[in-house]
């Protein structure tokens, strides 16, 4: 792995100048473009009740598919591949690189990546579920999956394909009866919101949302002169690898046939035996099917295979036709390409002769939330503020040229569910050594230190970059926006060597207010045992039941006499909710006196605390005082659980009223109690039932 810091940058394949939402504005189907689209199909709905909607011949039709202009166009038709064929395939001969033909659609970028895909299938059948068909068990519905922000989520779709004059106007195989490439295609722009969002992109992006993987764009012009090597290496580790020229008008041709602005795919690196001694030859895939390079080494016109025996050549793979693969050599690929995009993958490939040297990945969900965990830039005063996460580096590279014995690592910053282009905030990654004794940065600390690797400046991306090597030791990754108090949610991939690892790092315990300063606190803020039992028969119901209104009445009474009078204005029938049925063994919504009463032992409790973090008696308590408060309850959440808290249990002014302090640790306690309960061999995880998880949920 090459040790060189690198920050992922946009492809350069669509225009620097254009505005890219209106390159990927789609019209969604309204009701008039739905009637339309039905008339189209001539099919009449009937819903079966299963969720899906299939027509009076039995096969399932998508309605909730977007529709741009073109496919609403009077000359197209949409049709089913038995429509324009009489034995259509899914796949024949398995899934080929070649099987790519690309249509009136700007999309190279998801074939390069597709072609990339083909080449290994325990990657492609993550994407394309094996074993569908136009046979046995056809009902016109196809299945695909693609991962979003650390899942793989299922993308059903219709097999009606838009045509005019009978043919594909998208992606097509070259063997008309061949159908994978096309139906993969319509999933994807499913995803994405139309066929027009896929119109102009960039090949990481869609082989990070094929593989999970992790998407780094380089600079050919920047890398080492011993590029064969760094892309066998990206090559025998599972990269996929495009490149791509960005210096020229969209999709012309240069002197030698390569296209401007236009991916294509690396598929092998080879040191070729000639009779003038070894050359190396990189590999190129036009997902075209055409158009390829007509410079030295290429298929028709190339003397250089002259000097090739046949045995080596056939050893290549070498196949002299117009097919969109060819060879040239690696001069002549630094001069006619300056983008090389690269997708790192974490799970590594399953077939035989992989390597089994993948990257171990760490992910870690968190959130910039304005006044809790969104500090800006180191520029501004609250960097602080932001998330930081402890990375461990023990395990040095077993590359034995690097004499110096450094860690090799990926960082991957990626912005959730923020649209594909046009409205990123700017991010930025910084990576702080730790301090001694603590996993944390203090305000004082960070002012101070600088750091030892950044990302340089902020990008306005889905997902930045940033691969380096580091000494062993521990250090704190710091993900921020360029602003203080931008929102926003995002995924930390941490990719390493087997051995080291990255966890959300704890703040250095604060100083916790003893509760011996007020013995009990409680009793001068809640009715004495004596009171409450007589609220309770007050206010509960001719059973002996106290339900949720009836606990409202009940605490708003107790609550207005003593030192948390006001408190009860904060009161609210949810609250009380929550209160019952998380106290609620028997899933009746009601208390009887003895639950009651070890409810109200817990209040008791709570109330303790709560007064005495309270140091300003405002009866409030600050969003500081929350965590600690919750720690001397026997409760230690990460910085991400308390910045839920701060989006979910919080007032406008971000303080915790009285009645959220004792709804939010009741909902905590529960929940953990819950969990426990599942675990029951303390592994840390649990398998539930899907009954179980909604009844869990939807309950509590």
């Amino acid at each position: 792995m090459q040790k060189s810091l690198s920050v992922s940058s946009e492809s350069s394949l669509p225009p620097p100048d254009e505005d890219v939402d209106s390159v990927c504005s789609d019209d969604l189907m309204g009701s008039q473009s739905r009637r339309w689209l039905a008339d189209l199909r001539s099919e009449d709905i009937v819903d079966h009740g299963s969720g899906n909607t299939f027509g009076r011949d039995g096969l399932f039709v998508d309605y909730g598919f977007p529709l741009g202009e073109l496919e609403m166009h009077s000359g197209v038709k949409w049709k089913r591949p038995k429509e324009l064929c009489a034995s259509p395939q899914f796949i024949i001969d398995g899934a080929s690189r070649l099987d790519i033909c690309q249509g009136k659609l700007n999309d190279c970028w998801i074939l390069s990546a597709i072609a990339s895909l083909s080449l290994h299938p325990s990657l492609l059948k993550k994407v394309v579920p094996p074993g569908q068909t136009f046979q046995d068990g056809y009902n016109g519905c196809f299945t695909f999956r693609f991962w979003q922000y650390g899942q793989w989520e299922e993308v059903k779709i219709d097999d009606l394909l838009p045509t005019q004059d009978n043919n594909l106007i998208y992606l097509r195989s070259p063997n008309k009866l061949e159908f994978w490439s096309p139906l993969l295609e319509k999933a994807y722009a499913k995803l994405k919101g139309g066929y027009r969002a896929l119109d102009m992109g960039f090949p990481h992006e869609a082989m990070v949302d094929m593989t999970g993987g992790v998407g780094e764009v380089l600079s050919i012009a920047l890398l080492p002169r011993h590029l064969p090597a760094i892309i066998r290496q990206l090559l025998d580790k599972g990269a996929l690898v495009n490149c791509g020229s960005s210096q020229g008008p969209l999709e012309q041709r240069n002197e030698f046939g390569i296209m401007f602005r236009h991916a294509y795919s690396v598929t092998a690196v080879e040191k070729v035996k000639t009779s003038y001694g070894p050359v190396d030859l990189v590999r190129i895939l036009n997902p075209w099917g055409n158009t390829e390079w007509e410079g030295p080494w290429s298929d028709f016109k190339g003397p250089e295979w002259s000097t090739v025996s046949a045995e080596e050549q056939k050893r290549l793979g070498r196949v002299s036709r117009e097919d969109g693969e060819f060879w040239m050599s690696i001069s002549d690929f630094r001069q006619n390409f300056d983008v090389m995009e690269v997708c790192h993958l974490i799970d590594g490939l399953e077939e035989p002769g992989a390597s089994q040297h993948s990257w171990c990945c760490t992910m870690h969900h968190g959130a910039w939330v304005p006044n809790i965990s969104a500090g800006g830039s180191p520029r501004g005063g609250w960097f602080w503020q932001n998330p930081q996460f402890q990375f461990v580096l023990s395990e040095v590279d077993s590359d034995s040229s690097n004499s110096q014995k450094t860690c090799s690592f990926i960082l991957a910053l990626m912005q959730k569910q923020r649209g594909r282009r046009g409205n990123n905030l700017p991010i930025g990654l910084h990576i702080y050594p730790a301090p001694p004794k603590n996993t944390h940065l203090s305000p004082e600390e960070l002012r101070v230190l600088p750091p030892v690797l950044s990302s340089q400046t902020y990008f306005a991306r889905r997902e930045i970059v940033l691969r380096h090597s580091l000494p062993p030791g521990r250090y704190i990754i710091i993900p921020s926006t360029s602003e203080r108090n931008q929102q926003g949610s995002f995924l930390l991939r941490v990719l390493t060597e087997q051995g080291n690892t990255a966890t959300p790092a704890q703040k250095p315990a604060t100083d916790v207010p003893s509760t011996t300063e007020t013995s009990f606190p409680h009793q001068a803020a809640l009715p004495s045992p004596q009171s409450t039992r007589r609220l309770f028969k007050k206010h509960c119901n001719k059973k002996g039941f106290c339900k949720p209104a009836h606990l409202l009445e009940l605490l708003t009474e107790a609550i207005r006499g003593g030192v948390l009078a006001g408190s009860e204005k904060c009161l609210a029938l949810e609250h009380c909710k929550s209160l019952v049925v998380l106290m609620d063994t028997q899933g009746i919504a009601q208390l009887n006196w003895m639950e009651f009463q070890i409810l109200w032992d817990k209040i008791r409790k709570w109330t303790d605390i709560f007064l005495t973090f309270d140091k300003n008696k405002t009866k409030f308590l600050e969003y500081r005082e929350v965590a600690p408060a919750l720690k001397a309850a026997g409760i230690v959440v990460d910085d991400l659980v308390m910045q839920l808290v701060g989006l979910r249990y919080t007032e406008p002014d971000l303080t915790v009223s009285y009645p959220g302090f004792l709804y939010l640790l009741m909902k905590l306690e529960s929940m953990i109690q819950k969990f426990q309960a599942y675990d029951m061999v303390g592994m840390g995880t649990v398998t539930i039932s899907y009954r179980q998880w909604l009844h869990m949920t939807m309950y509590n």
